[in-house]
């Protein structure tokens, strides 16, 4: 993470997400929808451990 200034004040980056922006737009949002897919999914998981916790730690696949 990084701290980068803004119009609105400063604000905290990730760097992949800066780096992303450098190579253009389009790469910037393909960035964005990956994270936040990657972001629902480990929600969701969070969500159904909690709805179900007897299966939330078996690994034995029943």
């Amino acid at each position: 993470m990084r701290q980068i200034e803004t119009k609105g004040g400063p604000r905290w980056r990730c760097i992949k997400s800066i780096e992303a922006t450098k190579r253009g737009r389009a790469a910037r949002e393909e960035f964005g929808r990956q994270t936040s897919a990657i972001n629902k999914a480990e929600s969701q998981s969070k969500v159904r451990a909690l709805l179900n916790p007897e299966r939330a730690f078996d690994r034995s696949g029943k």
